[in-house]
Protein backbone atom coordinates (compact mmCIF):
# COMPACT_ATOMS: atom_id res chain seq x y z
CA UNK A 1 0.00 0.00 0.00
CA UNK A 2 1.79 3.56 -1.01
CA UNK A 3 0.69 6.54 0.51
CA UNK A 4 1.90 9.94 -1.20
CA UNK A 5 1.45 13.31 0.06
CA UNK A 6 1.80 16.64 -1.26
CA UNK A 7 2.84 18.68 0.37
CA UNK A 8 6.06 19.10 3.62
CA UNK A 9 4.77 21.26 6.44
CA UNK A 10 2.64 21.29 9.13
CA UNK A 11 -0.48 19.29 7.75
CA UNK A 12 1.40 17.29 5.41
CA UNK A 13 4.02 16.22 7.97
CA UNK A 14 1.44 15.51 10.68
CA UNK A 15 -0.31 13.47 8.14
CA UNK A 16 2.62 11.03 7.20
CA UNK A 17 3.55 10.98 10.80
CA UNK A 18 -0.04 9.49 12.01
CA UNK A 19 -0.27 6.99 8.95
CA UNK A 20 3.12 5.53 10.01
CA UNK A 21 2.34 5.24 13.66
CA UNK A 22 -0.71 3.15 12.56
CA UNK A 23 0.36 1.10 9.91
CA UNK A 24 4.52 -0.22 9.82
CA UNK A 25 4.03 -1.33 6.57
CA UNK A 26 2.92 1.98 4.43
CA UNK A 27 5.22 3.22 1.89
CA UNK A 28 5.01 6.61 2.54
CA UNK A 29 6.49 9.32 0.26
CA UNK A 30 6.20 12.81 0.60
CA UNK A 31 6.85 15.58 -1.97
CA UNK A 32 7.56 19.30 -1.01
CA UNK A 33 8.14 21.70 -4.20
CA UNK A 34 10.74 24.11 -2.10
CA UNK A 35 14.20 23.09 -0.16
CA UNK A 36 12.82 23.55 3.09
CA UNK A 37 10.70 21.00 4.90
CA UNK A 38 9.15 21.19 8.57
CA UNK A 39 10.03 24.68 9.89
CA UNK A 40 7.96 26.71 11.96
CA UNK A 41 7.03 29.72 9.08
CA UNK A 42 5.43 31.49 12.54
CA UNK A 43 8.57 32.46 13.44
CA UNK A 44 9.56 34.40 10.12
CA UNK A 45 8.55 37.68 11.94
CA UNK A 46 10.69 36.86 14.84
CA UNK A 47 14.02 36.87 12.01
CA UNK A 48 13.60 39.91 10.87
CA UNK A 49 12.77 41.50 14.01
CA UNK A 50 15.86 40.12 15.17
CA UNK A 51 14.78 37.49 17.69
CA UNK A 52 15.72 34.40 15.89
CA UNK A 53 19.38 35.36 14.37
CA UNK A 54 18.99 32.17 11.52
CA UNK A 55 16.08 30.49 9.44
CA UNK A 56 18.01 27.69 10.67
CA UNK A 57 16.94 27.73 14.06
CA UNK A 58 13.30 27.28 12.70
CA UNK A 59 13.72 23.96 11.73
CA UNK A 60 11.85 21.28 13.20
CA UNK A 61 13.06 18.22 11.57
CA UNK A 62 15.08 17.32 8.95
CA UNK A 63 14.32 15.10 5.59
CA UNK A 64 16.91 12.69 7.02
CA UNK A 65 15.34 12.78 10.14
CA UNK A 66 11.89 11.56 9.08
CA UNK A 67 13.53 9.30 6.90
CA UNK A 68 15.80 7.82 9.86
CA UNK A 69 13.64 7.77 12.63
CA UNK A 70 9.99 7.06 10.67
CA UNK A 71 10.81 5.42 7.51
CA UNK A 72 9.18 8.13 5.60
CA UNK A 73 10.56 9.58 2.59
CA UNK A 74 10.55 13.15 2.05
CA UNK A 75 11.50 14.47 -1.03
CA UNK A 76 12.14 18.59 -0.97
CA UNK A 77 12.44 20.05 -4.51
CA UNK A 78 9.97 18.26 -5.66
CA UNK A 79 6.85 19.70 -6.99
CA UNK A 80 3.88 17.93 -8.28
CA UNK A 81 2.16 19.45 -11.28
CA UNK A 82 -0.54 17.07 -11.71
CA UNK A 83 -2.59 14.81 -10.59
CA UNK A 84 -4.16 11.73 -12.59
CA UNK A 85 -6.10 10.25 -10.32
CA UNK A 86 -8.23 7.51 -12.53
CA UNK A 87 -4.64 6.33 -13.17
CA UNK A 88 -3.59 6.92 -9.39
CA UNK A 89 -0.47 8.59 -10.11
CA UNK A 90 0.91 12.35 -9.57
CA UNK A 91 3.04 13.79 -11.84
CA UNK A 92 6.16 16.08 -11.22
CA UNK A 93 7.38 19.08 -12.73
CA UNK A 94 10.64 16.63 -14.17
CA UNK A 95 7.84 14.55 -16.02
CA UNK A 96 8.42 11.89 -13.28
CA UNK A 97 4.90 9.93 -12.62
CA UNK A 98 4.83 8.30 -9.17
CA UNK A 99 1.61 5.51 -8.00
CA UNK A 100 -0.40 5.83 -5.38
CA UNK A 101 -2.90 3.87 -3.36
CA UNK A 102 -3.92 6.82 -0.92
CA UNK A 103 -3.58 10.48 -1.78
CA UNK A 104 -3.20 13.45 0.74
CA UNK A 105 -3.01 16.64 -0.37
CA UNK A 106 -1.38 19.71 1.91
CA UNK A 107 -0.63 22.42 -0.57
CA UNK A 108 -1.40 25.07 1.81
CA UNK A 109 -2.12 28.40 0.94
CA UNK A 110 -0.56 31.38 -1.13
CA UNK A 111 -0.52 35.36 -1.84
CA UNK A 112 -2.78 35.59 -5.18
CA UNK A 113 -0.78 39.13 -6.39
CA UNK A 114 -2.30 38.84 -9.69
CA UNK A 115 -4.39 41.99 -9.34
CA UNK A 116 -2.17 43.92 -7.42
CA UNK A 117 0.39 46.40 -10.05
CA UNK A 118 3.50 46.76 -9.10
CA UNK A 119 3.39 44.09 -6.94
CA UNK A 120 6.56 42.36 -8.57
CA UNK A 121 9.02 45.39 -8.26
CA UNK A 122 12.19 44.51 -6.15
CA UNK A 123 11.48 46.45 -3.09
CA UNK A 124 7.91 44.45 -2.74
CA UNK A 125 7.75 41.41 -0.38
CA UNK A 126 5.88 38.48 1.32
CA UNK A 127 6.99 37.04 4.43
CA UNK A 128 5.47 33.88 4.95
CA UNK A 129 8.00 31.83 3.18
CA UNK A 130 11.61 30.85 3.57
CA UNK A 131 12.64 32.68 0.68
CA UNK A 132 10.35 35.22 1.20
CA UNK A 133 12.17 35.95 4.32
CA UNK A 134 15.69 35.80 3.57
CA UNK A 135 15.48 37.83 0.45
CA UNK A 136 13.62 40.77 3.03
CA UNK A 137 16.63 40.11 5.15
CA UNK A 138 19.32 40.46 2.87
CA UNK A 139 17.16 43.63 1.51
CA UNK A 140 17.10 45.32 5.04
CA UNK A 141 20.31 45.14 5.32
CA UNK A 142 21.63 46.07 2.29
CA UNK A 143 19.41 49.20 1.19
CA UNK A 144 18.59 50.62 4.70
CA UNK A 145 15.25 51.25 4.04
CA UNK A 146 13.30 54.20 6.31
CA UNK A 147 9.85 53.88 5.44
CA UNK A 148 7.94 50.43 5.31
CA UNK A 149 4.13 50.19 3.87
CA UNK A 150 2.17 47.16 5.14
CA UNK A 151 -0.92 46.07 3.50
CA UNK A 152 -3.46 44.42 5.32
CA UNK A 153 -3.85 44.20 9.58
CA UNK A 154 -4.14 40.76 9.62
CA UNK A 155 -2.19 38.93 12.59
CA UNK A 156 0.91 38.84 9.85
CA UNK A 157 0.11 42.23 8.54
CA UNK A 158 0.85 43.63 12.68
CA UNK A 159 3.69 41.24 13.54
CA UNK A 160 5.73 42.64 10.49
CA UNK A 161 4.98 46.03 12.09
CA UNK A 162 6.53 45.33 14.89
CA UNK A 163 9.57 43.43 13.06
CA UNK A 164 10.23 46.47 11.29
CA UNK A 165 9.32 49.12 13.85
CA UNK A 166 12.16 47.43 16.12
CA UNK A 167 14.34 47.81 12.92
CA UNK A 168 14.01 51.40 13.21
CA UNK A 169 11.28 52.04 10.17
CA UNK A 170 8.28 54.29 9.90
CA UNK A 171 5.66 52.03 9.50
CA UNK A 172 2.31 52.52 8.04
CA UNK A 173 -0.57 49.86 7.59
CA UNK A 174 -2.74 49.64 5.42
CA UNK A 175 -6.31 48.31 5.66
CA UNK A 176 -8.83 47.50 2.95
CA UNK A 177 -11.82 47.36 5.46
CA UNK A 178 -12.59 49.02 8.60
CA UNK A 179 -11.43 46.82 10.92
CA UNK A 180 -8.44 44.34 11.69
CA UNK A 181 -7.75 41.02 12.41
CA UNK A 182 -10.91 40.29 10.14
CA UNK A 183 -12.80 40.76 13.16
CA UNK A 184 -15.69 43.06 12.21
CA UNK A 185 -15.58 44.44 16.00
CA UNK A 186 -15.15 48.21 16.11
CA UNK A 187 -14.05 48.37 19.89
CA UNK A 188 -10.85 45.89 19.01
CA UNK A 189 -10.33 48.01 16.32
CA UNK A 190 -10.17 51.55 18.14
CA UNK A 191 -7.87 49.85 21.06
CA UNK A 192 -5.54 48.21 18.19
CA UNK A 193 -5.36 51.44 16.52
CA UNK A 194 -4.92 53.58 19.80
CA UNK A 195 -2.06 51.21 20.76
CA UNK A 196 0.03 51.23 17.57
CA UNK A 197 -0.23 55.01 17.54
CA UNK A 198 1.27 54.98 21.13
CA UNK A 199 3.66 52.63 19.44
CA UNK A 200 4.28 55.06 16.38
CA UNK A 201 2.99 52.95 13.93
CA UNK A 202 0.41 54.52 11.69
CA UNK A 203 -2.64 52.67 10.80
CA UNK A 204 -5.39 53.79 7.45
CA UNK A 205 -8.57 52.07 7.48
CA UNK A 206 -10.61 51.57 4.81
CA UNK A 207 -7.57 52.01 2.68
CA UNK A 208 -7.91 49.27 -0.05
CA UNK A 209 -4.54 49.19 -1.97
CA UNK A 210 -5.53 49.27 -6.04
CA UNK A 211 -1.53 49.52 -6.29
CA UNK A 212 1.42 49.24 -4.49
CA UNK A 213 1.96 52.30 -2.01
CA UNK A 214 4.72 54.70 -2.82
CA UNK A 215 7.41 53.69 -0.04
CA UNK A 216 10.82 52.31 0.12
CA UNK A 217 9.72 48.79 1.16
CA UNK A 218 6.31 47.36 1.00
CA UNK A 219 4.96 43.94 2.54
CA UNK A 220 2.25 42.63 1.26
CA UNK A 221 -0.01 41.07 4.06
CA UNK A 222 -3.55 40.39 2.48
CA UNK A 223 -4.53 38.70 -0.30
CA UNK A 224 -3.94 34.89 0.92
CA UNK A 225 -5.85 32.48 -0.86
CA UNK A 226 -6.50 28.46 -0.59
CA UNK A 227 -3.64 26.77 -2.79
CA UNK A 228 -6.42 24.76 -4.33
CA UNK A 229 -5.35 24.98 -8.28
CA UNK A 230 -3.63 21.53 -8.17
CA UNK A 231 -6.75 20.03 -6.79
CA UNK A 232 -9.00 21.25 -8.17
CA UNK A 233 -7.32 20.20 -11.61
CA UNK A 234 -7.87 16.63 -10.66
CA UNK A 235 -11.53 17.23 -10.07
CA UNK A 236 -10.99 17.68 -5.63
CA UNK A 237 -14.58 19.84 -5.31
CA UNK A 238 -14.13 23.61 -3.73
CA UNK A 239 -16.24 24.57 -0.82
CA UNK A 240 -17.95 27.81 -0.27
CA UNK A 241 -15.29 29.51 1.66
CA UNK A 242 -12.71 28.57 -1.62
CA UNK A 243 -11.27 26.22 -0.31
CA UNK A 244 -11.21 22.32 -0.66
CA UNK A 245 -14.50 20.65 0.65
CA UNK A 246 -14.01 17.82 3.09
CA UNK A 247 -15.57 15.45 5.55
CA UNK A 248 -15.19 15.46 9.41
CA UNK A 249 -12.46 12.50 7.79
CA UNK A 250 -10.57 15.07 5.65
CA UNK A 251 -12.17 13.24 2.68
CA UNK A 252 -12.59 14.82 -0.28
CA UNK A 253 -15.16 13.65 -3.11
CA UNK A 254 -11.98 11.99 -4.64
CA UNK A 255 -12.33 8.15 -3.48
CA UNK A 256 -9.28 7.52 -1.17
CA UNK A 257 -8.03 11.18 -1.33
CA UNK A 258 -7.73 13.25 1.54
CA UNK A 259 -6.92 17.12 2.19
CA UNK A 260 -5.45 18.70 5.11
CA UNK A 261 -4.39 21.96 6.29
CA UNK A 262 -4.73 25.60 5.09
CA UNK A 263 -5.52 24.28 1.65
CA UNK A 264 -9.10 23.06 2.89
CA UNK A 265 -12.02 24.12 5.00
CA UNK A 266 -13.05 22.68 8.40
CA UNK A 267 -16.28 23.34 10.35
CA UNK A 268 -16.53 26.10 13.04
CA UNK A 269 -17.83 24.29 16.15
CA UNK A 270 -19.71 27.98 16.85
CA UNK A 271 -21.43 28.63 13.79
CA UNK A 272 -21.60 25.03 12.83
CA UNK A 273 -20.81 25.94 9.18
CA UNK A 274 -17.44 25.64 6.76
CA UNK A 275 -14.94 28.21 7.96
CA UNK A 276 -11.44 29.26 6.31
CA UNK A 277 -8.82 29.84 8.71
CA UNK A 278 -5.34 29.02 7.88
CA UNK A 279 -3.48 28.21 11.05
CA UNK A 280 -0.67 26.05 11.93
CA UNK A 281 -2.37 24.27 14.69
CA UNK A 282 -5.19 23.80 12.61
CA UNK A 283 -3.25 22.28 10.19
CA UNK A 284 -1.49 20.02 12.07
CA UNK A 285 -4.82 18.51 13.58
CA UNK A 286 -6.30 18.09 10.19
CA UNK A 287 -3.23 16.10 8.95
CA UNK A 288 -3.24 13.78 11.95
CA UNK A 289 -6.95 12.51 11.32
CA UNK A 290 -6.14 12.45 7.46
CA UNK A 291 -3.34 10.60 7.61
CA UNK A 292 -4.88 8.30 10.43
CA UNK A 293 -7.61 7.32 7.94
CA UNK A 294 -5.57 6.91 4.99
CA UNK A 295 -3.83 4.48 6.87
CA UNK A 296 -7.26 2.59 7.49
CA UNK A 297 -8.73 3.98 11.17
CA UNK A 298 -12.44 6.07 11.36
CA UNK A 299 -10.83 9.24 13.41
CA UNK A 300 -12.81 12.70 13.02
CA UNK A 301 -11.83 16.13 13.40
CA UNK A 302 -14.57 18.04 14.36
CA UNK A 303 -13.51 21.79 13.79
CA UNK A 304 -12.37 24.84 15.27
CA UNK A 305 -13.86 27.75 17.55
CA UNK A 306 -11.40 30.29 15.66
CA UNK A 307 -8.53 30.66 18.16
CA UNK A 308 -5.94 33.15 17.52
CA UNK A 309 -3.16 35.20 19.16
CA UNK A 310 -0.88 38.27 17.91
CA UNK A 311 1.68 40.10 20.40
CA UNK A 312 1.85 43.75 18.93
CA UNK A 313 4.64 45.43 20.35
CA UNK A 314 3.93 44.03 24.09
CA UNK A 315 0.36 44.05 23.53
CA UNK A 316 -1.04 40.68 23.28
CA UNK A 317 -4.44 39.98 21.49
CA UNK A 318 -5.99 36.85 22.10
CA UNK A 319 -9.64 36.03 19.81
CA UNK A 320 -12.21 33.06 19.66
CA UNK A 321 -15.63 32.01 18.21
CA UNK A 322 -17.56 35.11 16.83
CA UNK A 323 -17.61 38.75 17.89
CA UNK A 324 -20.93 40.19 18.68
CA UNK A 325 -21.29 41.46 14.82
CA UNK A 326 -20.29 38.21 13.56
CA UNK A 327 -22.24 36.42 15.67
CA UNK A 328 -25.55 38.56 14.48
CA UNK A 329 -24.72 37.94 10.70
CA UNK A 330 -24.81 34.28 11.65
CA UNK A 331 -28.23 34.48 12.75
CA UNK A 332 -27.78 34.76 16.69
CA UNK A 333 -29.36 37.39 19.03
CA UNK A 334 -26.16 38.24 20.46
CA UNK A 335 -25.05 40.10 23.06
CA UNK A 336 -21.56 41.21 24.10
CA UNK A 337 -19.68 42.67 27.08
CA UNK A 338 -16.35 44.24 27.74
CA UNK A 339 -15.06 44.66 31.06
CA UNK A 340 -11.37 45.87 32.06
CA UNK A 341 -9.85 44.67 35.60
CA UNK A 342 -6.18 43.79 36.52
CA UNK A 343 -4.62 40.55 36.25
CA UNK A 344 -3.63 39.88 40.07
CA UNK A 345 -3.69 42.16 43.16
CA UNK A 346 -2.30 45.35 42.63
CA UNK A 347 0.63 45.10 45.42
CA UNK A 348 1.75 41.86 42.90
CA UNK A 349 1.81 44.99 40.08
CA UNK A 350 -1.20 43.54 38.39
CA UNK A 351 -1.98 45.43 35.34
CA UNK A 352 -5.06 46.08 33.33
CA UNK A 353 -6.52 43.18 31.05
CA UNK A 354 -9.71 43.90 29.02
CA UNK A 355 -11.83 40.97 28.48
CA UNK A 356 -14.82 40.80 25.87
CA UNK A 357 -17.63 38.04 26.11
CA UNK A 358 -20.19 37.41 23.45
CA UNK A 359 -23.67 35.50 24.16
CA UNK A 360 -26.62 34.38 22.62
CA UNK A 361 -29.57 35.95 24.01
CA UNK A 362 -32.27 33.25 23.56
CA UNK A 363 -30.20 30.31 24.84
CA UNK A 364 -27.42 32.16 26.90
CA UNK A 365 -24.53 30.06 24.88
CA UNK A 366 -21.38 31.51 24.86
CA UNK A 367 -20.11 32.08 21.34
CA UNK A 368 -16.99 34.38 21.78
CA UNK A 369 -14.44 35.91 23.38
CA UNK A 370 -11.67 38.58 22.81
CA UNK A 371 -8.63 38.86 25.52
CA UNK A 372 -6.30 41.43 25.40
CA UNK A 373 -3.17 42.35 27.86
CA UNK A 374 0.36 42.18 28.08
CA UNK A 375 0.61 38.88 30.00
CA UNK A 376 -1.97 36.19 30.67
CA UNK A 377 -3.37 36.05 27.57
CA UNK A 378 -3.12 32.80 26.20
CA UNK A 379 -4.02 31.03 29.18
CA UNK A 380 -7.40 33.08 29.14
CA UNK A 381 -8.43 32.71 25.93
CA UNK A 382 -7.84 29.18 26.01
CA UNK A 383 -9.97 28.95 28.41
CA UNK A 384 -12.87 30.53 26.65
CA UNK A 385 -12.37 28.82 23.61
CA UNK A 386 -12.72 25.33 25.88
CA UNK A 387 -16.11 26.85 26.94
CA UNK A 388 -17.25 27.18 23.23
CA UNK A 389 -16.03 23.84 22.19
CA UNK A 390 -17.99 22.21 25.52
CA UNK A 391 -21.67 25.03 24.34
CA UNK A 392 -21.25 26.29 27.83
CA UNK A 393 -23.54 29.17 28.61
CA UNK A 394 -22.49 32.08 30.31
CA UNK A 395 -24.12 30.71 33.80
CA UNK A 396 -21.88 27.99 33.64
CA UNK A 397 -19.17 29.67 32.37
CA UNK A 398 -19.52 32.17 35.52
CA UNK A 399 -19.22 29.17 37.77
CA UNK A 400 -15.95 28.18 36.67
CA UNK A 401 -13.32 27.10 39.31
CA UNK A 402 -9.96 29.03 38.21
CA UNK A 403 -7.10 28.68 40.18
CA UNK A 404 -6.28 32.07 42.42
CA UNK A 405 -3.11 33.10 44.14
CA UNK A 406 -1.94 36.69 44.17
CA UNK A 407 1.38 35.87 42.54
CA UNK A 408 -0.91 34.53 39.36
CA UNK A 409 -4.74 36.03 39.35
CA UNK A 410 -6.79 37.94 41.61
CA UNK A 411 -10.06 36.30 43.44
CA UNK A 412 -12.60 37.11 40.47
CA UNK A 413 -10.39 36.20 37.64
CA UNK A 414 -11.16 39.42 34.84
CA UNK A 415 -13.24 36.36 33.14
CA UNK A 416 -15.74 35.41 35.93
CA UNK A 417 -16.65 39.26 35.96
CA UNK A 418 -16.87 39.37 32.58
CA UNK A 419 -18.83 36.68 32.50
CA UNK A 420 -20.71 38.33 35.61
CA UNK A 421 -21.85 40.99 34.25
CA UNK A 422 -22.62 39.74 30.55
CA UNK A 423 -24.97 36.75 32.97
CA UNK A 424 -27.07 40.04 33.83
CA UNK A 425 -27.59 41.41 30.67
CA UNK A 426 -29.04 37.79 29.90
CA UNK A 427 -31.42 37.91 32.64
Amino acid sequence: MRLVVIGAEAAGLSAASAARRLDPSLDITVFEKTPHVSYGACGLPYFIEGRVRSLDELTVYSAEYFARERNITVRANSEVVAISHPRREVILSTGGRERYDKLIVTTGARRDLSALPGADQPHVFTMDTWAAAERLKQFLASRRPRRAAILGAGYLGLEAAEALRTQGLEVTIHQKTGDVLRRRDPWLTRLVADHLERCRIRLLLDSPAVSVPDSDLVIIACLYRPNTLLAAEAGIEIGRTGALRVTPRMETNLHSVYAAGDCAETNHLVSGKPVWMPLGTTAGKMGRAAGANAAGARQSFPGITGTSIVRVCGLGIGLTGLSEQQAKKEGFDAVSVRIEARDRPRYFQGVPVSVQLTADRRTGRLLGGAVIGERGVDGRINVISTALASRMTAAEFETLDLAYAPPFSNVWDPLLIGARQLAKLLH
